[in-house]
């Protein structure tokens, strides 16, 4: 079996453990209980809410970007249409987990082209290793090839609000995604609930 095909079926197995949802919902228990380092700085979770539930959801995700320490970028693996994806673009508020720290809220951005190519083009530089490996399973999830101009994977900056760092109200695990910092009711998740990035 030559190296091509070695390739591709390492490729094909790559996209589909990035859809096994057990597999992808795996570190959020662990994010959640304030265990976040075990998976390093270059990951982190973020909980948004269903943009027709209004129920809290997470998403663990590779930090493709720390610009600023309150700033962390993000990128949609599955494009536009990741579940994650739309319900930010819905609602924008969120809050980050990163790390063992208590979660922070932020606002989500979703970067233009222009500034997308960009911030692909660092972490190219950065870890060509990881690029080289992981590009195919992006590719593959994508259904479209990822060029240096006008990328299909889409990226999002998190900008965390500076007040949580200061006042230390960046609220506890479980606690619902509000401005004003008002409870919601019925919008608390805790470890164990639906902690899905499924459709809503």
């Amino acid at each position: 079996m030559g190296r091509t095909a070695n390739a591709s079926i390492l490729t094909a197995i790559g996209a589909r453990l990035l859809r096994s949802r057990r597999l992808v919902r795996a570190p959020i228990c662990i994010f959640k209980a304030r265990a976040g380092a075990l998976f390093g700085s270059r990951i982190l979770m973020l909980e948004h809410s269903g943009r027709k539930s209004g129920a809290p959801r997470y998403a663990v995700l590779e930090v493709v970007d720390h610009p600023a320490p309150d700033v962390y970028v993000v990128a949609s693996g599955f494009g536009r249409k990741a579940q994650w994806f739309r319900n930010i673009e819905a609602n924008p508020r969120v809050r980050v987990y990163v790390g063992s720290h208590a979660p922070r809220r932020a606002t989500a951005r979703v970067l233009d082209r222009r500034e997308a190519d960009r911030t692909l083009a660092t972490y190219r530089d950065r870890h060509p290793g990881t690029w080289e490996r992981f590009r195919p399973v992006l590719e593959n999830t994508l259904g479209a090839p990822i060029t240096d101009t006008d990328s299909p994977l889409p990226m999002v900056e998190l900008r965390c609000d500076s007040g949580d760092r200061k006042r230390g109200t960046a609220g506890r695990c479980g606690s619902p995604l509000s401005d004003s910092g008002d409870r919601k009711r019925g919008t608390a998740g805790r470890c164990g609930s639906p902690p899905s990035d499924s459709g809503d």
